[in-house]
């Protein structure tokens, strides 16, 4: 059976959204426990069953402006602090928040703990892209600065992830750079360049310019967190953008317009479809002694389900102790 920790009061729609993606996840998969942490009295009217689903009582939380380290030390009782707990003390295998993105990764390192082969745990989330197969990329903002060790190790995790998670084999992987050249990029990506490309355990296909990246051009894509958060606020604003101006123009552009948008609403649907996040699941930590998922602080329903489906898959998987296998051969063949 896998155990699941979930903050039920993290997020914008909590504890509701949170709740109702439990109810379904519970109900597609037998093989997995709910431990949900929060307020009894909100949460138990939402749930449907209580058959492996339990819940730990707190009514502290952890605000979405609070200051994330402060945070973890001072409300020893919030819901996500307590959940990371259950974790690290092995009651419970995976942990679950919509909430505060920088407490849940300071939560993760000072409690949850990461692997001592890793130099620094990296966010990981999976991006969308036109074909509707998505790309992994990595680091997307746990770290403002990386040095190209760092990127290396982002790649194995990542190329691990898409590998066991997503069922991709042999995943191409690349690097975020300002050009394809080999010799393009600051000199940590010139480095990095040159670790990827001679490490035989990755399928490394070269640099990659973000123009590129929901073409499909790579599997799992490597950066610096500062970059990479960048990229993937740039793709969600740009995204949200359209859709707006989309949605302006066919509802004042007059009876044409509008008999344009609803024949072209099945095409429309499609294609936006496959541009959809909630169906990627959250953001993982990787690089911990056991998974942290963050997922979107504006999660409904559905998207709760489709997070607790990839951790799912994620123990199933086994990724945590896969990794910590492939990075403890790279030690040994080192000494």
């Amino acid at each position: 059976m896998k155990r699941i920790a979930v903050d039920a009061m993290g997020g914008d729609h909590a504890p509701q959204a949170i709740v109702e993606g439990v109810n379904q996840a519970l109900a597609a998969f037998s093989d997995i426990e709910i431990q949900l942490y929060g307020d009894e009295a909100k949460i138990k009217p939402l749930l449907t069953s209580m058959d492996r689903v339990s819940i730990i009582h707190t009514e502290e939380k952890i605000e979405s402006n609070d200051e994330p380290v402060k945070a973890i030390r001072r409300k020893k009782n919030a819901s996500m602090v307590l959940a990371t707990k259950a974790v690290k003390t092995g009651e419970a295998d995976a942990v679950l928040s919509a909430g505060n993105t920088g407490a849940l990764l300071a939560a993760g390192v000072f409690v949850v703990g990461r692997l001592k082969q890793i130099d620094r745990p990296g966010l990981l989330s999976t991006l969308p892209t036109m074909d509707g197969k998505g790309f992994d990329m990595m680091d997307l903002g746990a770290n403002a600065e990386n040095t190209a060790h760092h990127l290396h190790q982002y790649a194995i995790l990542g190329s691990f992830y898409a590998q066991y998670v997503r069922g991709i084999n042999r995943p191409r992987v690349a690097l975020l750079n300002n050009g394809t050249e080999e010799s393009k990029g600051t000199p940590v990506h010139k480095e990095a360049y040159d670790l990827l490309a001679q490490d035989d355990s990755i399928h490394f296909i070269g640099n990659v310019e973000a123009r590129e990246l929901l073409n499909g051009v790579a599997d799992v894509v490597v950066t610096d967190g500062f970059t990479g958060n960048a990229v993937l606020k740039t793709i969600e604003g740009t995204a949200k953008s359209i859709l707006s101006q989309l949605t302006s123009a066919i509802k004042n552009g007059g009876l044409l317009a509008k008999i344009g948008g609803l024949l072209l609403k099945p095409t429309l649907k499609s294609a936006l479809g496959a541009l959809d996040y909630k169906k990627a699941g959250g953001a993982v930590l990787l690089g911990l002694k056991a998974p942290v998922i963050k997922a979107h602080g504006s999660s409904d329903a559905a998207a709760v389900y489709h997070t607790i489906r990839q951790i799912r898959t994620m123990l199933e998987a086994d990724i945590v102790q896969k990794s910590v296998e492939r990075f403890s051969d790279e030690e040994e063949s080192r000494d």
